[in-house]
């Protein structure tokens, strides 16, 4: 059985320290499905006591949230996004960072055109945050690492070093000639 879902749609997961008991890595095939990941990490200590304070202010475990934008406003900016221009060197330029996960000597499996297409969106949302109709390279090189990294199966010795995939990524960032674009 099948159910339509209200658009827009989003799933966001949350990751569990590896240490945690009863908690598993997705497979590929799902992570891939993941257009980004990103870490929030821990706040810093005057941070961390603000939250306190606000939480005893609160005098609730009950967070009230009030929306940033309507429905309306989210696909506009969806839309406006899909006719952000991509010149076709920057086309090639995604598809070279990608095959570069794929050629890389700690990578089992690279990043699948599933990367190339996440990297395009991604890129183009950078645009419209930006206040631009267009993107540059440093758009695709700033989302390059949440959009690809998750993507990458590390080979066993590059595992056994601990090798960080986010460390691959910029390599290959590194790696990949820029293109001369203006």
């Amino acid at each position: 059985m099948s159910h339509l879902l209200p658009r827009p749609f989003l799933v966001i997961a949350t990751q569990n320290p590896v240490e945690s008991e009863g908690t598993y890595p997705l497979p590929e095939a799902q992570i891939d499905r993941f257009i980004i990941r990103t870490t929030i990490g821990y706040p810093t200590a005057d941070d961390e006591v603000e939250l306190l304070s606000r939480r005893m202010k609160r005098a609730s475990d009950e967070l009230p949230l009030a929306p940033v934008t309507d429905i309306a406003t989210f696909r506009s900016l969806q839309l406006l996004a899909e006719h952000v221009h991509v010149d076709p060197s920057l086309l090639e330029y995604i598809v070279a960072l990608v095959q570069s996960t794929r050629h890389d000597r700690d990578v089992e499996v690279g990043s699948s055109p599933r990367g190339s297409l996440a990297l395009l969106k991604l890129s183009r949302a950078i645009a419209v945050i930006n206040g631009r109709d267009f993107v540059t390279p440093d758009d695709v090189r700033r989302i390059a690492v949440p959009g690809l990294a998750h993507r990458l199966v590390l080979s066993a010795e590059a595992w056994a070093r601990r090798s960080n995939p986010d460390d691959i990524v910029s390599r290959c960032i590194n790696q990949v000639p820029t293109p001369h674009w203006s």
